[in-house]
């Protein structure tokens, strides 16, 4: 006979907290934040006790109501939601060291692992910002498994999902990704951060990309460098960082010492150069201040 007191046992509820376990230790093994760590088994502890299904909180009261779950709050529950609709997690994914092309294109609708793949493979393409160019090109329309409906919807999912991360990424001063990106490559030049092996580009399985996991004020940052295909061949594998925010939309930005022009050997960021150009001017004159 059930125990009443017992809580019963949710198979979804058991996945996500099982994801959170693993974040937790991964979180843990690379030096980040030990409240972090904390937040991560907490939650995972109340999913594993909680007697009813993430799934149908979700279907009735959205986001808020994950939210609303004790040791939750926002992070956990933008977790939780992707979870259910994609099936996958992309934080973890990047704690792992799997995040590939193939799997940031998964996150569009319409999109499985075989039609992600030979659009990487056909177009060599790695980031949603040229998925959309080769939306509107002609190239993805070339791709075999893309008709014209298809075609449609992928420009309509890539307009919204790109909207949304560039309203997202305005919001965070240029000043604080740039401060991120030096805190970065200053401990990662001194041997100071912990390694971890990327899947791309590894065949050895060497565990060599440093991670850095930091917050300012409420946000939290993933700070590694890039991996990608163009990196490597441009050899610039020591200076390309990419920033993740671990916000609903997985934010991330691409910082890099520019090459030419008024910012030449200054870190911008990328697709705000403007910004960087304002934040160096102020920043000489407060030194000429001085």
């Amino acid at each position: 006979m059930t125990d009443p007191d017992t809580p019963s046992i949710v198979p979804i509820n058991l996945d996500v907290a099982e994801h959170f376990r693993e974040a937790a230790d991964l979180l843990e093994a690379q030096d980040a934040s030990p409240f972090r760590v904390r937040a991560y088994r907490q939650g995972a502890s109340t999913l594993a006790n909680l007697d009813r299904s993430v799934e149908d909180i979700y279907a009735e009261d959205e986001r808020e109501g994950l939210i609303d779950l004790p040791t939750i709050g926002s992070s956990l529950a933008n977790a939780i939601v992707e979870v259910l609709e994609t099936g996958r997690w992309r934080y973890l994914e990047r704690l792992r060291g799997i995040v590939t092309p193939a799997l940031v294109f998964r996150q569009l609708p319409g999109i499985g692992p075989t039609l992600a793949e030979r659009i990487h493979d056909t177009l060599g393409i790695e980031t949603l910002e040229a998925l959309e160019q080769a939306a509107h090109d002609g190239r993805l329309a070339d791709v075999e498994g893309i008709g014209a409906r298809r075609l449609q919807a992928l420009r309509d999912a890539l307009a919204a999902r790109l909207r949304r991360r560039t309203s997202d990424t305005a919001t965070v001063p240029v000043d604080e990704l740039l401060d991120v990106d030096r805190a970065y490559r200053s401990k990662a030049a001194a041997g100071d951060l912990r390694t971890i092996a990327p899947r791309r580009f590894n065949p050895e399985n060497e565990a060599w990309l440093p991670i850095l996991h930091t917050e300012r004020e409420d946000r939290h940052y993933t700070a590694l460098y890039s991996n990608t295909a163009r990196a490597h061949a441009l050899d610039r594998t020591d200076d390309w960082v990419v920033i993740y925010r671990e916000d609903a939309a997985q934010t991330q930005w691409t910082v890099v010492t520019e090459t030419s022009g008024r910012l030449e050997g200054k870190r911008v960021v990328r697709g705000r150069e403007a910004e960087c150009l304002r934040y160096y001017q102020d920043e000489s004159a407060l030194t000429a201040d001085q």
